[in-house]
Formats: structure tokens, C-alpha cells, sequence
């Protein structure tokens, strides 16, 4: 392998990067409604960021959030109803075939062709992109290294593991050596032992390219993994930041009491220590410092009222219902 640094540091913040991998200003989406729906259905809404050169960055969302909308809007299949983004210093509305030679993507659902070899798909999508003689050959030797897969590279893609057959999804999306990366949910599929492993082969990627990676997902812990992160619900930005900038925006404890009457427990808590808290299918969630030693007092004055207590320090998860005033949950719509 070419890497030896598994969790290469966080990018510099923008002030030290020229111009950032990709600047979006005040971008919206807009779905024409359906037949059961009157007005256009809104994906993304009045949304801005910037994100850095080299950085490992995720757009962190529940289905219906937007960030799929977003997704396509980035890797250039879809143009957006109002607002500007750069890419690489240069707007998407003017350079977009410029950009797409530009830009790797990974798909959601799979792009390889089964009944091919691991070599046989790389050399298709080298010849996409005008990649001939040596120059594939080299590239495709140092992608396959690269992604721990050259020893099956004359394998049918058919017979590799979900695991392995990411690997070589990541490899079409790199041999012409894009600037960005964009994933789409890249670990959709795969157990918990092949998305921390896909995880990894990303970092040591970024590490010995150079590039930025956006990635879409509504898995936390993969996200708890990235350099920054935008949560997105409903269309919009809620929250933006490093995994532990999130977390500590909530400081202290989380706190989570189960109850047969949430909302008389929730009043008597703000009433009597002047904490609210939010209450989801009877549960009431609080923040506080120093949690341990306000455990007791709760037992104490609510004994009767209370379940069950459990405390934790805050996760991604807590931060999206502090965020929100609801659940990270799947919703029906894939926006």
C-alpha cells in the first residue's frame, strides 16, 4: 500500500485554501408537486456552504432531507432551480462538461458490470475519458494498489464481496484522477465491518491524491468519521461543523428518562430545575452539565413518574434532535 497516515488531519480552515473544492450560495431545488401534491415540492432550501480543498466532508441527513437532490446537483445531473456553485473555482451553470472530466462519482446503486472482471471495468471507464496505452495501464495498476484489490483484479466483479466491489467503485471514480470525489450513501449495503474498512481505503485515498471527497449518508458513525459535516433536514442547513464542534455545541450530558407521562415530566423538570427537555414517544430528553450528579436529584423528587434514566455523553444523533426537535429518522421521500 502507499499510505501509512490511516487518519490524516483535518484540511486548514478556508482562510489558508485559495479558492475552496466547492462554494454553494443561496442554492434551491424544487420538484414540479405531484398528482397528490398542489405546490412544488421543496428539496433544497436557500442553502449555503463552502467546502475546503482536501477535505473529507459529509452531507448528513434522513432520506427526504435534500442532500440527494444536492448530490446530483454537484455531480452535474441535475441543474438547480436557483442559486450558484463553484467547483474548483469555476461555476457549474458555465463549465459543467469542463467539470465533469473533473469530478469522480460514486453512485448509490452499483455502476459495474457483474459479468466483467475487476481490469475489465477499469479499462471501459479509462477509455471514457480518452485514457489509452501506458498511460491507462500505469493508472490502472496504481488504482487497483491503491484500493487493496490487485490480486483480484481477474476476477469476475460477481463474485467479490459488497465490500470488495466498493473497493472497485472507488477505483472507476479515481482513474482519471478527478480533483472531487462525490459518493452517494457509498456504504448502502454493507455491514458494519465493510463500511468501516471502506472508510478507511477513503482516508489513505484522500491522503495520497490529495483530493476532496463529498459524501452523502444517513449513517452517523460513518459521518462521525469525516472532517466537517452539514446536516441537512427537510431542505435545509441546520448544523455545520466538525464532528466534535456538533457535539459540543450541546456540552455537558445527555441525559434520556422514560416515562408513562412525558409531557407531566417534562412540566415538573422546568418547573422544579428550570431544564426543558424534548419529549419523543415519551421520552424526555435533557442536556445539562454534570449529569452523574443531577441523575439523583431526578430519582428523588420524580420517582414515581420515571422508568428508566440513561445518561451518555452527546452523539451526532443528539446533536440532529437538538438541532431539529425530532428523531434522526428515515422519512419516505428520497429528496
Amino acid at each position: 500500500m502507499l499510505y501509512h497516515e490511516p487518519h490524516p488531519s483535518p484540511a486548514p480552515p478556508e482562510t489558508a485554501v485559495s479558492v475552496p473544492a466547492v462554494r454553494i450560495e443561496h442554492l434551491s431545488h424544487s420538484y414540479p408537486p405531484s398528482r397528490k401534491e398542489k405546490e412544488p415540492r421543496k428539496a433544497v432550501d436557500d442553502l449555503s456552504l463552502s467546502i475546503h480543498q482536501g477535505e473529507i466532508f459529509c452531507l448528513l441527513g434522513p432520506n427526504g432531507s435534500g442532500k440527494s437532490t444536492l448530490f446530483k446537483i454537484l455531480s452535474t445531473l441535475m441543474e438547480p432551480t436557483s442559486g450558484t456553485v463553484s467547483i474548483l473555482g469555476k461555476m457549474l451553470s458555465e463549465h459543467r462538461d469542463t467539470l465533469r472530466r473533473e469530478i469522480g462519482v460514486v453512485f448509490q446503486h452499483p455502476s459495474l458490470d457483474k459479468k466483467l472482471t475487476v481490469r475489465e471495468n477499469l479499462l471501459h471507464q479509462g477509455h471514457l475519458y480518452n485514457l489509452r496505452g501506458e498511460r491507462l495501464a500505469s493508472a490502472l495498476r496504481e488504482m487497483l494498489q491503491n484500493v487493496g484489490i490487485s490480486d483480484r483484479s481477474h476476477d469476475l466483479v460477481e463474485n467479490l464481496s459488497g465490500g470488495m466491489q466498493r473497493r472497485v467503485e472507488l477505483a472507476k471514480a479515481l482513474l482519471h484522477r478527478p480533483q472531487l470525489l462525490v459518493l452517494d450513501e457509498p456504504s448502502t449495503g454493507l455491514d458494519p465491518g465493510a463500511r468501516r474498512e471502506f472508510g478507511e481505503y477513503l482516508q489513505k485515498l484522500r491522503g495520497a491524491e490529495g483530493m476532496t471527497a463529498i459524501l452523502t449518508t444517513h449513517i452517523l458513525d460513518e459521518a462521525d468519521r469525516c472532517d466537517r459535516i452539514a446536516i441537512m433536514d427537510r431542505g435545509r442547513l441546520v448544523g455545520l461543523g466538525t464532528p466534535a464542534e456538533l457535539k459540543d455545541e450541546i456540552g455537558g450530558d445527555v441525559i434520556a428518562l422514560t416515562s408513562s407521562d412525558g409531557p407531566e415530566l417534562s412540566r415538573l423538570v422546568r418547573q422544579n430545575f428550570g431544564i426543558s427537555g424534548t419529549i419523543i414517544e415519551n421520552t424526555l430528553h435533557l442536556e445539562c452539565e454534570d449529569g452523574h450528579e443531577f441523575i439523583p436529584q431526578l430519582v428523588h423528587a420524580f420517582p414515581h413518574l420515571i422508568g428508566s434514566i440513561t445518561l451518555s455523553k452527546p452523539t451526532l444523533e443528539d446533536v440532529f434532535l437538538h438541532k431539529t426537535g425530532h428523531l434522526f429518522s428515515a422519512e419516505e421521500s428520497q429528496a
